[in-house]
């Protein structure tokens, strides 16, 4: 179809007089995308719009002259040494010689050095639409012939010329009584039409042009009509580099619903009763957290909690209705973590998934002994096509995912069914988190599954300095420092705090979002909410943001102060050993606190100083008190330090201003499970019920430590992944959790080879040596203790103190400094006068050695103490933590092997 006539059906569609054929031409074809004017060839973007009149070209020296070009068709080529091409006009830039404004020099730091070029005045009119075409910018000599060109990254200009748009509060599709009005930001759009259809895969039923407002860079039609119920897709013709002028058929980045993959946008009121379950309207989250540091997380995925669970019916399990069961395995389990102290589940991603099919999944049945490779051949063989995927490939943000629904046709039903979830956790007694990745999406540029880049090309992302998408998150990085992709993060998260009340947030990878946008988002989501909404997340300091390069990141040396919480590695890899990135030799090699390290060392640990087992000791010391900066404690070399003067790798050990911008943890979705780290780790001959001691000791210091504690799924059942290191893309085999307690799912398997294969040599005798996997006496211990460890955290507020002062006023370490038994942490937190304390203090100790221990500490002596109630309770787990011993006489204390315990008074 020729773009005039293209233009034609869009007219007539207007007037409600289009063809059928002309509508079908524009609104049905299967074709994503149409190319109505090829372009030459691609141009880098090297030269930068610093806003609405300012361009720099890193690396151009101020010679010559310089014309930005300007093509509507995207036909321009402008060879070195030749002549322009394919444009339709130029513009003169003069070099500018005055100085940045201070908010545009501080955003365009990271910009290298080179000709700063402006606009003339008379000409600025004309740039917004110029932005509508292809521009180029080109240095020419002084016949005219080209020395250099480039096209330029134009979020600096947009942002400039539509900041107006940022106030927008109805982007999307809204339907109301009399009429449903669509709206979507495209200021470089030749032009927008939108296709309505009566359902997710029938044929349009009409077609509007779309007006553009100059002031915004909003597009909107409006029909007729509460078109509820109904679905819509955009056809948006752009300039496209490298592919030319472009018709893309695309989704709204505000869809809230969608049909079968994600194929068309569907047409809903969230406040509509038909989208709300029963009872919806009077439900709640219950009141468990009054302060960040009162959550207690367990991280789950959906799919995981029931796919294996045959107490819940086969058409349910791996969907969000399996929740809706409670009388099956998986939520007796929930409502039992929830009696006992767990305050939150936090479900990994149920946003629209970009590689999970929504119709017909491949659900391979692998078979094959323990250390087998046939199980994950097959597995490989449908990774792209199975049911399962951890859902870090975000391709709607606003729309739930449908493979989890019973029907993914229907756009109502996901809706509806994942608010179901939500509020059957909420009576169950647990708040419910948000796995959020606003930091990538899964795809840019003119593919397919690419919705934000082929509406406003190049702006959605964050682009290199050939104008080419970072990826240093393994994805294509969004770049929420530009106004409107902030704005499309916070909008997203909002709407999921708003309308499916959801608790907290967990944000991947958020350090590479701006530390100002994630406050801003703060304030939305509580204001959206009508309460605090706790966020927490990863604030990893690497790539093209890392230090700051671009802007004040949401990463830990950042955020210290806002009240937001980032996962500490500090004490999670002195616990576990080692780092996630280790491999090879180094996984059995790099012992941790709980399985080793000096005191009990495997065949392959070598000779360890004494010293490193207390400098590993310190490390969770700084862990058990939150990883704050000011708190002091006396370090193995005898020195009184602030925690934020302890070395960590060369940053500071601690790094929080107060303890709920801490998230503790040992283990979570990512990396080997504890378990299987302990296998790699724990010397062969240790025997099922002490590796089941071990994992305890894992969760009790974390249980144990100031901030919030973090936990996930299936580590208090010694849950295996029959030792693979990245499962996010491993099926449901290699996924499973058995909430019969029976299995744990260790040999089943050697793991996807992708990301293990150059660790079979290692991997495959453990998977094959039958003596480590648990018995269900291992199972029932692990759960049986970590209930137990949540009851006591749960007990007392002493253990999820209030803040920074509250840490340094009350909580002391006994037994540190050179002179230690450097396998006992032992500390004592004042209770009194404190709200919630429950008692006048409490002590606890951690042994990790293999042998019991006696410790004098002469502050205790005189003290009544006795052993927490929850340790003295006939249904108490660990009878050995019972059998711990105090005299008050001499302030001795007998710790026994492999034991975490707890006194109060």
């Amino acid at each position: 179809m020729t773009f005039s006539l293209f233009r034609a059906a869009v007219l007539a569609g207007a007037s409600a007089s289009a063809s059928a054929s002309q509508m079908a031409a524009v609104c049905d074809s299967d074709a994503f995308q149409t190319i109505v004017q090829p372009s030459p060839g691609s141009i880098d973007a090297r030269a930068v719009w610093l806003d609405r009149r300012l361009a720099q070209w890193p690396g151009v020296e101020n010679a010559g002259r310089f014309k930005l070009y300007h093509s509507p068709d995207g036909t321009i080529a402008a060879p070195t040494g030749g002549t322009v091409t394919g444009a339709s006009g130029a513009l003169s830039l003069a070099a500018f010689s005055g100085a940045l404004a201070p908010d545009v020099a501080q955003r365009f730091k990271y910009v290298g050095k080179g000709a700063v070029l402006i606009v003339a005045a008379s000409d600025l009119a004309r740039l917004p639409d110029l932005h509508r075409q292809q521009l180029v910018l080109v240095q020419e000599d002084e016949d005219g012939k080209v020395r250099a060109a480039t096209r330029l990254q134009a979020a600096g200009a947009l942002d400039d010329l539509y900041a107006a748009a940022e106030s927008a509060s109805d982007l999307g599709a809204i339907p109301a009584r009399r009429s449903t009005t669509f709206k979507l930001w495209a200021p470089t759009a030749r032009q927008v039409s939108v296709c309505t259809y009566d359902s997710g895969s029938g044929r349009a039923t009409a077609i509007d042009t779309m007006r553009l407002d100059r002031a915004t860079g909003i597009w909107s039609a409006t029909r007729k009509g509460d078109l509820s119920g109904k679905y819509y897709k955009y056809a948006v013709d752009v300039v496209a580099d490298g592919t030319g002028l472009v018709r893309n058929m695309v989704t709204d980045p505000y869809s809230v619903s969608l049909t079968t993959d994600s194929k068309r946008s569907y047409i809903a009121s969230l406040a509509s009763p038909r989208l709300k379950p029963a009872g919806w309207d009077k439900s709640a989250p219950p009141a468990t957290v009054t302060t960040q540091t009162d959550m207690v997380v367990y991280e789950l995925h959906v799919r995981d909690f029931s796919i294996n669970d045959a107490t819940v019916p086969a058409a349910r399990r791996g969907k969000y209705a399996a929740f809706s069961h409670t009388g099956s395995n998986g939520m007796k389990h929930l409502a039992a973590l929830a009696r006992t102290g767990m305050t939150d589940v936090h479900l990994l991603p149920v946003y629209d998934i970009a590689t999970i099919p929504e119709r017909g999944c491949a659900q391979p049945a692998p078979t094959g002994a323990a250390e087998s490779e046939a199980q994950q051949t097959l597995i490989r063989q449908t990774a792209a096509t199975d049911c399962f995927n951890w859902g870090y490939d975000p391709y709607h943000f606003n729309a739930p995912e449908g493979s989890y629904a019973s029907d993914a046709a229907d756009g109502a039903t996901r809706i509806v069914e994942l608010r179901g979830m939500v509020m059957n956790l909420h009576r169950a007694g647990l708040r419910v988190g948000m796995d959020v990745v606003y930091n990538h999406t899964f795809a840019s540029g003119q593919k397919e599954k690419s919705v934000l880049d082929r509406i406003v090309p190049g702006y959605y992302h964050r682009l290199n300095a050939a104008g080419g998408v970072e990826q240093s998150t393994c994805c294509d990085n969004t770049a929420t420092e530009n106004r409107m992709m902030a704005k499309l993060m916070i909008d997203s998260a909002a709407l999921w705090a708003r309308e499916y009340r959801i608790d907290s947030f967990r944000f991947d990878l958020m350090g590479h979002q701006p530390r100002a946008a994630m406050e801003r988002l703060q304030a939305r989501v509580n204001a959206a909410a009508g309460r605090h909404v706790q966020l927490i997340g990863e604030g990893w300091n690497f790539g093209e943001v890392a230090d700051g390069a671009r802007f004040m990141q949401a990463s830990q040396l950042s955020l210290n102060g806002s009240g937001i919480g980032t996962f500490s590695d500090r004490a999670r890899d002195h616990v576990r050993g080692g780092s996630a990135a280790d491999g090879g030799a180094d996984l059995i090699r790099r012992q941790g606190y709980i399985n080793g390290l000096v005191y009990d060392p495997n065949a392959l640990a070598g000779e360890r100083a004494p010293a490193d087992l207390m400098q590993a000791a310190d490390m969770v010391r700084v862990g058990l008190a939150g990883s704050v900066r000011s708190y002091a404690m006396t370090t193995w070399k005898d020195s009184t330090l602030a925690l934020e003067a302890i070395d960590y790798n060369g940053q500071p050990a601690g790094y929080a201003s107060e303890p709920g911008e801490v998230v503790n943890y040992v283990e979570n979705h990512d990396n080997q499970t504890l378990y299987d780290m302990n296998v790699f780790k724990l010397p062969l001959a240790t025997s099922g019920a002490e590796r089941a001691r071990v994992q305890t000791l894992g969760t009790a210091i974390n249980a144990f430590s100031q901030g919030v504690a973090y936990f996930h799924a299936g580590i208090d059942t010694l849950r295996s992944k029959s030792m693979d290191r990245n499962s996010f893309n491993s099926g449901d085999w290699f996924n499973r959790i058995d909430w019969t307690y029976q299995d744990n799912y260790f040999g089943t398997g050697a793991p996807p080879a992708d990301d293990n294969a150059k660790d079979y040599a290692l991997i495959k005798p453990l998977l094959a040596n039958a003596a480590l996997k648990p018995a269900p006496a291992d199972i029932a211990f692990t759960r049986n203790a970590f209930r137990d460890l949540l009851k006591i955290r749960a007990s007392s507020t002493l253990f999820r103190m209030r803040s920074a002062q509250d840490i340094g006023q009350r909580l002391r370490f006994y037994n540190t400094g050179s002179k230690q038994v450097p396998t006992v942490i032992a500390a004592h937190i004042d209770g009194t006068g404190y709200a919630g304390a429950g008692f006048a203090g409490v002590t606890y100790f951690i042994n990790v050695d293999k042998v019991a221990h006696t410790l004098d500490v002469a502050e205790m002596r005189g003290r009544r103490l006795r052993l927490h109630p929850v340790h003295t309770a006939p249904t108490a787990a660990d009878q050995r933590a019972a059998a711990s011993t105090f005299d008050s006489a001499t302030g001795r204390f007998t710790i026994p092997a492999r034991t975490a315990v707890v006194f109060v008074e």
